[in-house]
């Protein structure tokens, strides 16, 4: 925790707005206490000073969770508890703070959905079900399958009540927090997942108060030397970063008293991931990153917002082309703001952020200060309807994609475009002035799929700011875009695909050929799997029994057979993985049965005269059956060149050893019967590849494995595995294995290793 502590040192005299860098969990973990401080944060907002649901939740929690521990030891009810206090902290209703408490009780104890339905009424079930269902994946699918599907889900549960995104966000938070307890390995996918998938959704939700914690953690476990480094440098310019913001802060209040503005002025550190992000984005180093620090100014009206933007460009002179009007084009996540970058006073750069305080509830809470608890006109709850829509149309556009999509790994990779953190807008105006934002280095064509897919479609030209231009051309912000379009266009073309930056750019084009050549495409896919198991001799009636073809459609994560047929016809798919698929499925219900005694009578039958097998793979001649697979054994190794001998295994084929192996040596007289003559096809390296192992033994000094490697590099070998070993007197033993062609490339490496200084002995490995 070195990193947090160095951070909080570096914060001590600024108040820390945005919640950043990585909070500590509060210094006790006593259920009890941490129940308090829920009940304590809870009433400071809530109007209702009825507690009883949530004490209700969390003795039910408790007594569910009481014989469980999470890894790092502390009782399970730590981890509900402190997914409530995330959304107290977010100001949520109690309906959300109960669900948060209650979220792990279906899938991890004996409670069913019915015992919540009948304790904390249907809304709290709702959610409950929704957050649960979010958790089940099934991995008998591979990694990116059971990604894409979780994803699917977790957008339709939205879909029903935004609240259960925000009831994971913050699971995942404090699962973020405690992230320390798990291996390197599982922190790693953790981070990426985070990194890849919920931080880009708090964004998306405007949820800032998640969102950067989020950024913090995910940099600290996946890329562990710049968040440290991060904060050692920060930390050597604290002092002087200090005076400096204190200094604008007190020169602005003072001129803000003076204009008869009411405004509260603070600075702040920007949090790590944005100075990351600025410095990947901008290719710069921390000490060419000028804004690592901004005062933000927080006002009562929109008018003040302007009238303090005034006062502070007449104080400071602003920097050129660095001023956003965020109030008047709000970012899709109906962020609002303006942002100013001024040199100060000793020309050092700064940023300036003006907001009135809706803004800043907006820009912290996201769609979240949506779901605090308001009264309506007759003293029900209500929720700000409006706003929740402009906030949902980037959802909505989601599930769209969802309905369009039958493939789970197209799905994913668009949404995961879509989500990049590392992405910047561009805001651009259609002819009637409507504001669109677009990824960065969009063209006409983003633009025309983002008015509408009909537009997109019949596009045939576009002008920027009146003057007619390339479809390539890349929008700039301010420009004015109209798009020109035909009745007689015969449709977008795939070279659009290469030209668009915007994700629904690219999965509106994808659609529409896919829609304009479905039928096509199922017909020539159906060609291809003919004429592959024409090819290979396979029987496709066979294969193509319903059952087989069932399973290898949800393998692919498609909806029916023939969107596989049409993925196979336009190229999303190869003929024959989907043929080898279902001829595993098929085999699967018809194995062959062979014992080791048809075996041992079948080698003792044949002649003396050697049969050629697998020569296109292993390049082996072995006396006996012709349908049997040949491997190579991993405990000698063999290459082209040695002396070989093959040994019947139980069930798994043909293992190839070298004559001077210690598992062939020491073999007893029954295993000996299993043995049969074996050789190489023709002589010397025959272009496969095989792996060798060495042990070495030498001297120990420095500069030792910089030599070995010279030597390798030099004859172009591909090393797989280098493992060291120093004994007290000072001798090194080195394993290495590397590819070879054969017995005579392996000497020539051997002959230069044993010329290298304080080489004692070389052998191969052999057992």
């Amino acid at each position: 925790m070195a990193g947090t502590l160095e951070y909080q040192l570096l914060n001590k005299n600024l108040e820390i707005v945005d919640s950043h860098a990585v909070k500590n969990p509060e210094d006790y973990q006593d259920p009890e206490k941490l129940y308090q401080a829920l009940i304590a944060r809870v009433t400071k907002y809530h109007p209702s000073a009825d507690i009883s649901l949530i004490e209700k939740a969390y003795k039910i929690a408790s007594e569910a969770h009481k014989e469980q521990f999470r890894k790092s030891g502390e009782p399970y009810i730590i981890h509900p508890l402190w997914v409530g206090i995330i959304l107290a902290d977010l100001e949520m209703d109690k309906e959300t703070i109960v669900a948060g408490m209650l979220h792990d009780v279906v899938e991890d104890t004996v409670m069913t959905l019915d015992d919540i339905t009948r304790e904390f009424g249907s809304e709290v079930a709702l959610l409950v079900d929704g957050v649960t269902k979010l958790g089940q994946l099934s991995y008998s699918k591979d990694k990116l399958e059971v990604q894409a599907e979780n994803l699917r889900k977790m957008f339709l549960a939205m879909a029903k009540d935004i609240r259960v995104i925000i009831i994971k966000l913050a699971d995942r938070l404090h699962n973020m927090r405690t992230l320390e307890f798990m291996t390197p390995e599982k922190q790693q996918e953790k981070a990426r997942e985070t990194m890849d998938i919920y931080a880009p959704i708090a964004q998306r939700l405007g949820i800032s108060k998640i969102k950067i914690e989020l950024d913090d953690l995910s940099l600290k476990y996946s890329n562990p030397q710049v968040y440290y480094q991060l904060v050692r440098d920060l930390n050597e310019r604290k002092t002087k970063r200090e005076e400096f913001v204190q200094q604008i802060v007190a020169e602005v209040s003072k001129h803000m008293e003076n204009a008869n503005i009411k405004a509260k002025v603070y600075g702040r550190v920007k949090h790590f991931f944005s100075i990351y992000k600025k410095m990947v984005n901008q290719n710069k180093t921390l000490d060419q990153i000028y804004d690592l620090f901004a005062v933000r100014i927080i006002v009562d009206t929109v008018k003040d917002c302007y009238a303090a933007l005034g006062v502070i460009h007449e104080m400071y002179t602003p920097v050129p082309g660095r001023f956003k009007d965020y109030i008047a084009m709000p970012k899709a996540n109906m962020y609002q703001s303006l942002h100013t970058t001024l040199i100060g006073p000793s020309g050092q750069p700064f940023e300036i952020q003006i907001r009135t305080e809706e803004m800043h509830k907006t820009a912290e809470y996201g769609i979240a200060a949506h779901w605090k608890y308001k009264e309506s006109g007759d003293g029900t709850k209500g929720v700000a309807k409006n706003q929740e829509e402009e906030k949902l149309s980037w959802l909505r556009q989601i599930l769209e994609w969802q309905r369009d999509m039958s493939d789970n790994r197209e799905f994913l990779s668009l949404l995961k475009g879509d989500l990049d953190l590392f992405t910047e807008d561009v805001y651009c105006f259609t002819p009637n002035g409507d504001v669109k934002n677009l990824p960065n280095g969009s063209t006409p064509v983003d633009f025309a799929y983002a008015i509408h897919s009909a537009v997109g479609n019949k596009m045939v030209g576009a002008r920027v700011n009146g003057k007619l231009v390339n479809i390539d051309y890349k929008i700039q912000n301010g420009d004015r875009i109209e798009i020109l379009t035909s009745q007689n266009s015969k449709g977008p073309s795939r070279d659009w695909l290469n030209i668009v930056k915007s994700t629904q750019a690219k999965s509106k084009i994808n659609q529409w050929f896919k829609k304009e050549f479905k039928e096509e495409n199922i017909v020539r896919g159906r060609e291809l799997i003919a004429a592959y198991c024409k090819a290979k001799a396979i029987n496709l009636a066979d294969v193509s029994k319903p059952k087989y073809l069932q399973i290898v459609q949800q393998k692919y994560g498609f909806r029916d057979w023939e969107s596989v047929l049409a993925a196979i016809g336009h190229g999303g798919l190869k003929e024959g993985q989907v043929v080898n698929r279902l001829l595993e499925e098929y085999q699967k219900d018809h194995k062959k049965e062979i014992t080791d005694e048809t075996i041992l009578e079948t080698l003792s039958g044949v002649p003396s005269q050697k049969v050629h097998i697998a020569k296109s793979k292993s390049g082996i001649i072995v006396k006996g059956i012709d349908d049997m697979a040949v491997r190579f054994s991993k405990c000698c190794n063999p290459v082209p060149g040695d002396e070989i001998v093959g040994f019947v295994t139980r069930g798994r084929g043909m293992s190839i050893h070298r004559t001077d192996c210690v598992n062939m040596l020491h073999l007893s007289a029954a295993e000996r019967e299993r043995l049969i003559d074996a050789e190489w096809e023709g002589a010397g390296d025959n272009g496969g590849q095989y792996l060798a192992e060495l042990k070495m033994y030498a001297h120990d000094r420095q500069g030792l494995l910089m030599d070995i490697s010279k030597i390798f590099t030099e004859a172009k070998l591909d090393v797989k595995s280098m493992n060291v070993r120093t004994s007290k007197k000072g001798t090194a033993t080195l394993d290495m294995g590397f590819i070879v062609h054969g017995r005579d490339e392996l000497n020539r490496v051997i002959d230069k290793l044993r010329q290298v200084e304080g080489v004692l002995d070389i052998e191969r490995t052999a057992s």
